[in-house]
C-alpha cells in the first residue's frame, strides 16, 4: 500500500484562502506516495486523529517563522508571520516527534524545525548576515539554479546524493543562525549558511533550505529527496 503523506497547507491572507503549490503534491505522488493537505486549524484530539491516518509529514515553505518561537522580537526586515500556521504546525511537529514519525521540511519547514527544537534564525539574511555574497533570495521562486551547496560527507544527504556539491534553487531571506541541539548540518552554502539538516537520533528528520518542489521533474537530485522521504514513510528504510 502506498504511504499517505500529510502536507502542511499554505495560506493567503489577501484572499483569506488555503492553497497549495502542485509541486509538493506531485513530487510526493511521483515518488510513490499519496499526498493529503492538512487543515490550517486542528485541535489536539483532531491532530492526533490526523496523525494516525498518515505515515509521514511534509512541512512546506511560505511565511516567515514568528521570532517569538525562538525568543526574539521581530526586526523591521522580518516578514509577516502566520500565527495559525505556526500553531498548527508546531502541534503536528511535536506529536510527530513523540512517535518518531518521518518528517521532511522544505525552506520554512527547515527553519521551523530549527526554531521548535531550540535554535535561532536570521530574521533577514541581508540585514543580519550582510557579509554573505551568496544570493539566497531570488526575485521569484522557480526551478532556476541559484547557488551551490557543499554536502557533508558524514551526512545521510551525502549517502543519498553521492556527491559533495550540487547547485540548488533558492528563495528565502531567513535562515539558520544557531543550529538547534540534536540537529546536524547536512549541507552548507559557500557563505557558511546551513542549507540542509538532519537529526541522527530520529528515524527520519530531514530538511532542505532550497525548493525541490519546483524542479523535481527536471532535476534528479530533487527527485531523490522526494523518493527518499516517501520510502522512509513506507517503513522500509
Amino acid at each position: 500500500m502506498k504511504p499517505i503523506i500529510g502536507v502542511t497547507a499554505l495560506y493567503d491572507e489577501g484572499k483569506t484562502s488555503i492553497w497549495m503549490l502542485p509541486g509538493y503534491l506531485d513530487g510526493i505522488a511521483q515518488a510513490g506516495g499519496i499526498p493529503v493537505i492538512l487543515p490550517l486549524h486542528a485541535e489536539d484530539s483532531d491532530a492526533d486523529a490526523l496523525l494516525r491516518a498518515v505515515d509521514g509529514l511534509l512541512f512546506t515553505g511560505g511565511h516567515d517563522v514568528d521570532p517569538a518561537l525562538y525568543g526574539e522580537e521581530p526586526i523591521v526586515e522580518c516578514g509577516p508571520a502566520c500565527p495559525a500556521r505556526d500553531a498548527v504546525e508546531r502541534r503536528f511537529f511535536e506529536k510527530a516527534m513523540a512517535v518518531d514519525m518521518p518528517v521532511f521540511g522544505i525552506c520554512r519547514g527547515l527553519q521551523l524545525f530549527n526554531a521548535l527544537l531550540g535554535g535561532t534564525l536570521y530574521q533577514d539574511i541581508p540585514a543580519q548576515f550582510s557579509e554573505s555574497a551568496v544570493v539566497h533570495g531570488r526575485p521569484a521562486p522557480g526551478g532556476a539554479a541559484s547557488h551551490k551547496v557543499s554536502i557533508l560527507k558524514n551526512s545521510p544527504l551525502y549517502e543519498l546524493m553521492d556527491t559533495e556539491r550540487i547547485t540548488v534553487n533558492s528563495y528565502h531571506h531567513q535562515g539558520v543562525r544557531t543550529l538547534a541541539p540534536g540537529l546536524l548540518p547536512a549541507a552548507i552554502a559557500e557563505d557558511g549558511l546551513v542549507e540542509a539538516i538532519y537529526a541522527p537520533h530520529k528515524a527520519y528528520l530531514r530538511a532542505v533550505q532550497w525548493h525541490p518542489e519546483f524542479d523535481f521533474e527536471t532535476d534528479e537530485h530533487s527527485r531523490k529527496l522526494f523518493r527518499d522521504f516517501v520510502q522512509a514513510c513506507t517503513g522500509k528504510k
